[in-house]
């Protein structure tokens, strides 16, 4: 088990939703965050920029740089990298949360949308590690940890929307690709994906029953604060559920993480690609009891 405080981490997409929950729990334990994002003036619709989180990060005991960043381009990377070595010495994780969703078929998708989700969900991932590789390679305690679900064939995945399937199966496969790759550095290379839909502003459209029947961000973000603090070469290649990992750790109380409190359902909505969750745990998590707080 590894101490997070003073260590680098930067995170994509984070001035909102599930980044800014993993944000705030790393700063928390006093590490280094890079909030980068393309959000850095205020949405008209939706909360959070990235300077506004960077605040939050230091008033939670970390220490913050925003960074406005189109995860395309490969300039806004090289200068992500740049800032975030200058200001903090390195980099000991990432986490590619940036992403893009259209759940439509090929007879119904715009190419422009299935570059979007191409370059944002694959390629930013891709991208992102080959620059942060030579600073990972010196941290003590390197990892790279992707939000992409388990690999699951099942076709009703592919016939409604087999482009952002395409797209999140190919963020997994090269988690799975890059956790061997890198093995001989000691970095670990993770995906994790929630159990349940995730309740964020972002995807507040679907009304009160979808609020009613999710999670919101917190499990998500203790479930990587998790796997952050897991020395390098314990757990690496894995394709995580959240909430399978965190009842390896210990927790039992998942009510703590209701979207609404209030709610009387009880069929929470399972997310796109999980019929049983627990047969996804790829190997044995050794665990990590005391790390995540209820």
């Amino acid at each position: 088990m590894s101490s997070l405080k003073n260590k680098t981490i930067i995170i994509t997409g984070a001035s909102r939703g599930i980044g800014r929950e993993v944000a705030l729990a790393c700063a928390a334990e006093g590490a280094n965050i890079v909030i980068a994002a393309k959000s850095d003036q205020p949405h008209p619709k939706l909360d959070g920029t990235i300077h506004s989180v960077v605040k939050e990060v230091e008033e939670a005991g970390g220490q913050g740089l925003a960074v406005k960043v189109d995860v395309r381009s490969e300039e806004d990377i090289d200068n992500l990298i740049k800032l975030t070595v200058e200001k903090f010495g390195g980099i000991d994780a990432i986490i590619n949360n940036a992403g893009a969703i259209a759940l439509s078929g090929v007879e119904s998708t715009p190419l422009k949308k299935l570059d979007l989700m191409m370059q944002v969900n694959f390629r930013a991932v891709f991208l992102l590690s080959q620059k942060a590789l030579p600073y990972l390679k010196k941290s003590e305690n390197g990892h790279i940890l992707s939000f992409s679900p388990p690999l699951d064939l099942d076709r009703r995945w592919m016939r409604n929307h087999s482009p952002y399937t395409l797209t999140k199966y190919g963020m997994s496969m090269l988690t799975m690709g890059m956790s061997d790759e890198f093995k001989r550095y000691g970095i670990a290379v993770n995906a994790l994906w929630p159990r349940t839909v995730i309740h964020t502003a972002a995807t507040s459209f679907g009304g009160k029953q979808s609020f009613d029947r999710a999670r919101g961000p917190k499990i998500m973000a203790n479930a990587a604060f998790a796997l952050l603090k897991t020395e390098n070469r314990a757990i690496t290649g894995q394709l995580l559920i959240d909430e399978d990992f965190l009842r390896i750790q210990g927790v039992e109380d998942f009510e703590q993480y209701r979207a609404n409190p209030e709610s009387d359902k009880t069929d929470l909505m399972p997310d796109l690609f999980v019929q049983d969750a627990d047969a996804y745990v790829r190997g044995t998590v050794p665990p990590l009891a005391g790390l995540i707080g209820e």
